[in-house]
């Protein structure tokens, strides 16, 4: 376990130090929540009330879809790779510490986020904040099981940031946060439900547990666990 939680550190350590990811957990969203957030509260005044959502939907896309990959890139598309298995180190372990690492970044911006949207555009906080954070870490965790896919499944850098936004601008037009799902065409819809942002949107603007939006992230997530554990296997062989 102490060697857990140093590997954790260290990542953590390394992850701070990553443009990438500081670019895409903390300084894109929080300019997008600046920018759009006041254009949001003028254009549509109602969209206060659901405005710390729909910014953290944009922050946690962003930071899951477009920061993770990379991170996966590098150790699974590199001699890391070969470091891991002379010395006997799981593969599984590099997938794990990025994820805690990008889980703890992401937590942390949708709290900042929460905080500042009362206080920068007298946004309405949730009326559960208990079941808006559980429903919050229950999103980031789908989210990044999704972008894990991407990284373990694409060898190149290059590739890899196209993969990811290709993923990413669908889940962020079609998820109910840019404007009402009910004005988009019946096909773009039900694209939209393919993506985490739309059931994460819905299941964090609900006071209560909508059992509607959550099995769709529940069966998202394990159908991209067994993914990742479909590809790690193929690394190690």
């Amino acid at each position: 376990m102490g060697a857990f939680l140093y590997g954790v550190s260290l990542q953590w350590k390394l992850d701070i130090r990553s443009k990438t990811l500081l670019i895409t957990c903390y300084i894109v969203p929080l300019l997008f929540f600046a920018i759009m957030g006041g254009i949001f509260t003028s254009v549509m005044p109602e969209a206060k009330y659901t405005l710390i959502q729909s910014m953290t939907v944009f922050g946690v896309t962003m930071g899951a879809l477009i920061g993770l990959p990379p991170s996966l890139v590098e150790i699974y598309s590199s001699d890391m790779k070969k470091i891991y298995q002379a010395n006997g180190v799981p593969l599984y372990l590099g997938l794990a510490l990025t994820n805690i690492s990008a889980y703890i970044h992401l937590f942390l911006m949708s709290i900042i986020l929460y905080i500042a949207a009362p206080l920068v555009f007298h946004a309405k906080t949730p009326e559960n904040p208990a079941k808006y954070f559980i429903s919050l870490a229950v999103f980031i965790a789908v989210s990044l099981s999704l972008a894990s896919i991407i990284g373990l499944a694409v060898k190149d850098q290059a590739k890899t940031s196209m993969f990811s936004i290709i993923v990413f601008l669908p889940s962020i037009m079609l998820s109910g946060i840019m404007f009402p799902m009910e004005l988009l065409p019946k096909a773009f819809e039900t694209i939209g439900k393919l993506f985490p942002a739309t059931w994460g949107y819905k299941l964090m603007t609900k006071s209560v547990f909508p059992f509607e939006s959550l099995f769709p992230l529940l069966l998202i997530f394990v159908l991209a666990a067994v993914i990742c554990i479909i590809l790690l296997r193929r690394m190690d062989n």
